[in-house]
């Protein structure tokens, strides 16, 4: 069947403007996708930052109550170490109880992820 191309309203000639279209809706999923990418691995490092802030905590009450040997906030400093984390504030509270804040040495696009945790005896 040989058909005439398609005029517009103004009798110019829409052929092609399907591929321009597919072509802008393509850059739209692309972009969509990285933006979800970006978000996943922001989310990725949270929970590793969230977990190296946790054992932290937990390593650092055993040593403020002398289960374990050496200073509360160098034992937190070297287990955050170990997780690919650094220790950005260790604070023993009265009660035998201790909080560490922690932040990830990997960086996402979208800033540092950072952990924070308590450990020790109910508040």
């Amino acid at each position: 069947m040989n058909r005439p191309w398609i005029r517009g309203p103004r009798g110019r000639s829409e052929r092609g403007s399907g591929t321009v279209l597919a072509a802008g809706l393509g850059m739209v999923l692309i972009l969509v996708t990285s933006f979800v990418l970006l978000l996943a691995q922001s989310a990725v490092l949270a929970s590793q930052s969230a977990a190296a802030a946790d054992l932290a905590a937990l390593a650092a009450a055993d040593a403020l109550r002398g289960v374990s040997a050496g200073e509360p906030c160098a034992v937190a400093a070297a287990v955050a170490a170990r997780h690919d984390a650094r220790l950005i504030s260790c604070r023993e509270g009265g009660d035998q109880s201790i909080e560490v804040r922690t932040q990830s040495t990997a960086r996402s696009v979208l800033g540092p992820a950072t952990g924070r945790a308590r450990a020790g005896p109910p508040p």
